[in-house]
């Protein structure tokens, strides 16, 4: 039974594999086809970046406003409060801006993606898109997973800048610098391996997010309760993607620059 019960998980986990790489490889022929759904894109990337700025800007000031609370005690205890600014854009910019960011518009965007397209199979409109003669892959996924691919990687950005202020802000609260020097000492600790390998980073990441959401929305086929368990699941499985590239690019990074 125990022999049974471990092939019979096998045998799910190998189909949960090929049906993700046929969902893949339809999304990745719909983007070379004609007829790109550019007014759908544009709608997308509001929908992802504009209306999640507000989320990501507030998290990110928090983020730098408590890092820099943290880290003061420590770094004046051994005489190093001049590294504050440095130590701060560093570990923002290199880990923890990418993948707060990155966890928060899982949280956001994968569930509303999983539980829209769940929404729309359950009650048979991709059905209806079908019969009608549109391509719901090229209407629904492929502009979903572009906007996230593009969005993420922007909202990381700016979230990077806004936490990088709320450390200004908290190192002001204590003690005086100015804002032009602060931010001078910020960019001139970070490089280009700082840079680079975090914004390629979030780029897989508004990949996985995307992909993630459609894949678990298309296959919602068990009624209503399903689009719970899409957005769940959406949230949940982008999230453990997010922890494994990250962890993959790390490493990367490592072997070519260190």
């Amino acid at each position: 039974m125990e022999d049974q019960a471990a092939l019979s998980g096998w045998k799910k986990w190998a189909i949960s594999v090929g049906d993700q790489s046929v969902f893949l490889s339809r999304f990745i022929r719909n983007i070379f086809s004609g007829g790109f759904e550019w007014s759908e894109f544009v709608r997308q990337c509001y929908e992802i970046g504009y209306k999640s700025f507000s989320l990501v800007g507030l998290t990110s000031f928090i983020m730098g406003l408590v890092l820099i609370l943290q880290l003061r005690p420590t770094l004046v205890e051994f005489g190093a409060e001049s590294m504050l600014p440095h130590t701060l854009a560093v570990s923002i910019v290199r880990e923890i801006g990418p993948v707060i960011t990155a966890i928060i518009c899982a949280g956001k965007i994968a569930s509303s993606i999983g539980a829209e397209l769940g929404s729309m199979k359950v009650t048979e409109q991709i059905d209806a898109m079908e019969v009608a003669g549109a391509n719901p892959i090229q209407y629904l996924v492929v502009t979903r997973i572009l906007a996230t691919s593009l969005m993420v990687p922007l909202l990381t950005m700016i979230g990077d800048a806004i936490g990088l202020f709320g450390g200004y802000v908290a190192l002001n609260i204590s003690d005086k610098i100015s804002f032009f020097l602060y931010f001078n000492k910020c960019i001139s600790s970070l490089d280009f391996t700082d840079f680079f390998p975090a914004l390629i980073k979030t780029v897989f990441f508004g990949f996985a997010i995307g992909y993630v959401g459609c894949y678990k929305g298309f296959n919602s086929n068990k009624g209503t309760e399903s689009v719970g368990v899409a957005a769940n699941s959406a949230v949940v499985t982008a999230s453990l993607w997010i922890f494994f590239i990250d962890m993959i690019v790390v490493q990367i990074t490592n072997l070519l620059y260190y």
